[in-house]
């Protein structure tokens, strides 16, 4: 059973329709990225997962429950972040942590060893006797990370959560998303595109409250290119084809939905971009050994996920 599913959830705000219709499932140990471009209805979906809206239409069942009729034992099962931290300022983080827990249910002694294990998790020893305000923004987020681990959660659901980080801090954060990702089902929004790539295998784009896109990043450029793409470049030095005869060869390749002829630097050259629903780099390689030809380059295109994201959020001109 998927620890999140949502079925054709719709929430209005007046006649502006924010969230659209929207249906997926997270399994247990998944890391899936949210993104969308501000206004896409990504907040308002995580507010409606965690119980602080209530859909207008459709379903949103988190660890087995409908969260409209458990809010809050679904509840018990999210860690959530926000994007702004909720701390207290003129609070010790200690203080804080321990005041979080309680409120989480966490008997005295349960809270102890919990503080322990999640400022040792977010690298905050150091830092539990200082006041929440006293920290860097960086530390602060760190803090609010720590507070989402407290009650040790099956679900968590982190915005933005290396904002303000440096460099340093943001691969440490990095490393224990991966971390928890093992054991727990994460749903990370964050508009740093980089860090997706780097942590999610599963992403979720929204545009104008519709979801337009659900996959891998390969699996997602695959489907709009109309295949994966491999770009393939044969030298023409000692055996020179038939320039269409080995168009029409490489058409005939299982799998080739399309072949486009590249610009080269050299006369002595022939480029291909070759669109194909699985890998075709085999068979390309296995042509220019039956042909006799020098295979100079063949390497499949790695697609951004930044190219994914700007072709399927771009504004529509009309």
């Amino acid at each position: 059973m998927p620890t999140i599913e949502v079925q054709g959830i719709v929430k209005r705000y007046g006649a502006l329709v924010a969230v659209k219709g929207i249906s997926f499932e997270i399994n247990r140990g998944e890391i899936v990225g949210f993104l969308g471009p501000n206004g896409a209805g990504k907040s308002t979906t995580m507010k409606i997962l965690t119980g602080f809206l209530a859909a207008d239409e459709g379903v949103a069942n988190v660890a087995g429950m409908n969260v409209l009729e458990h809010p809050q034992k679904v509840r018990t099962q999210i860690g959530y972040l926000p994007e702004s931290a909720p701390l207290y300022p003129d609070m010790r983080v200690h203080d804080y942590l321990d005041f979080v827990g309680n409120i989480r249910g966490l008997a005295s002694a349960e809270r102890a060893a919990a503080i322990q294990r999640v400022s040792g998790r977010c690298g905050l020893d150091e830092y539990l006797y200082k006041p929440c305000g006293a920290l860097s923004k960086g530390y602060r987020q760190r803090v609010g990370l720590a507070q989402a681990l407290i009650h040790e959660p099956e679900i968590l659901i982190l915005d933005e959560p290396t904002s303000g980080l440096d460099p340093n801090q943001i691969v440490e954060i990095r490393n224990l998303i991966l971390e928890l990702g093992r054991e727990k089902t994460v749903l990370l929004s964050t508009h740093i595109l980089g860090e997706v790539q780097a942590t999610c295998s599963r992403v979720l784009i929204l545009n104008e409250g519709a979801l337009v896109a659900d996959g891998s990043t390969d699996a997602i450029a695959a489907r709009q290119q109309g295949g994966s793409l491999v770009n393939v470049t044969y030298a023409t030095t000692n055996v020179r084809p038939n320039h269409d005869l080995l168009v029409q060869r490489i058409n005939a390749i299982e799998g080739v939905t399309r072949v486009e002829i590249l610009e080269t630097q050299s006369a002595d050259e022939f480029s291909f971009g070759v669109f194909a629903a699985g890998d075709p780099r085999r068979a390309l390689y296995q042509l220019a050994v039956d042909q006799g030809i020098v295979l100079l380059d063949l390497h499949r295109d790695v697609t951004s996920l930044e190219d994914v994201f700007r072709r399927l959020t771009a504004p529509t001109i009309e």
